[in-house]
């Protein structure tokens, strides 16, 4: 049979090694977000990774669909292949990004998800030397730089949650003065203002002018047990 014929079995055992170093490429990238714990961890690096070499590696063997007993001679256009890979990934990687008020995560899963699927791309039409490098790189990044980051001058950010019993009435002067004495200052445009059963709730982003000197959350919890008029907080660092 033309499925079996030796050049059909040549062209699914090259076929089969782009596949299997696709995936292999993938679980490098994918074993970081696995050792963290994140939901998309080496299976779904390698199946992104895999897929799309499947995708873009059979639009090189058109001779040999079907067994090569296609009647029409097929032309395809691999960027299309490609183009398609890259809008069905932005479905996936919207996905794991969530956000809860003013936090953001998931951005750099979304990202390496991304970079998994060029990975398999550059796979799939050949350029193993180059996916090789993406991998190592994305995974480089995603293990080393935010040992950079946390070296670099950089300006934290908390998001503060208060409420306020009922009958006190709080001015932002005040909570900018307050936030200034313990290294923050309060991130214009942040503020936002609830009312329930006649007590308020103020929520805002503070920024640390020194992430050095501004005060941990863990002392600043402790300063808020002592605010007069304050019924309850909550204190988050705010990332994304």
């Amino acid at each position: 049979m033309s499925f079996w014929s030796p050049a059909e079995l040549n062209a699914n055992i090259i076929i089969f090694l782009n596949l299997a170093g696709a995936m292999l490429l993938g679980f490098v990238v994918g074993y970081e977000r696995s050792y963290h714990g994140r939901a998309a961890g080496m299976r779904t690096y390698g199946l992104v990774c895999m897929a799309s070499a499947a995708l873009v590696v059979i639009a090189g063997y058109p001779d040999f669909w079907y067994g090569g007993r296609a009647i029409v001679p097929v032309a395809l256009d691999p960027t299309r292949i490609i183009q398609g890979i890259v809008t069905g990934i932005g479905f996936l990687g919207a996905g794991v990004i969530m956000k809860e008020g003013f936090t953001i995560s998931g951005l750099t899963t979304a990202a390496s998800v991304w970079a998994s699927s060029a990975i398999g791309v550059l796979v799939g039409v050949g350029f193993y030397a180059a996916a090789i490098l993406l991998a190592l790189l994305s995974a480089a990044c995603m293990v080393w730089v935010h040992r950079l980051e946390s070296w670099l001058p950089s300006q934290a950010a908390i998001v503060i949650t208060i409420r306020f019993k009922k009958g006190f009435s709080p001015e932002e002067k005040t909570m900018a003065e307050m936030a200034l004495r313990r290294g923050y200052e309060m991130a214009s445009g942040t503020l936002a203002i609830a009312q329930s059963n006649g007590a308020l709730e103020w929520r805002f982003v503070a920024v640390a002018m020194d992430k050095k000197l501004a005060l941990p959350i863990s002392v600043l919890s402790q300063d808020f047990e002592k605010f007069d008029g304050v019924e309850s907080f909550q204190l988050s660092h705010a990332r994304n």
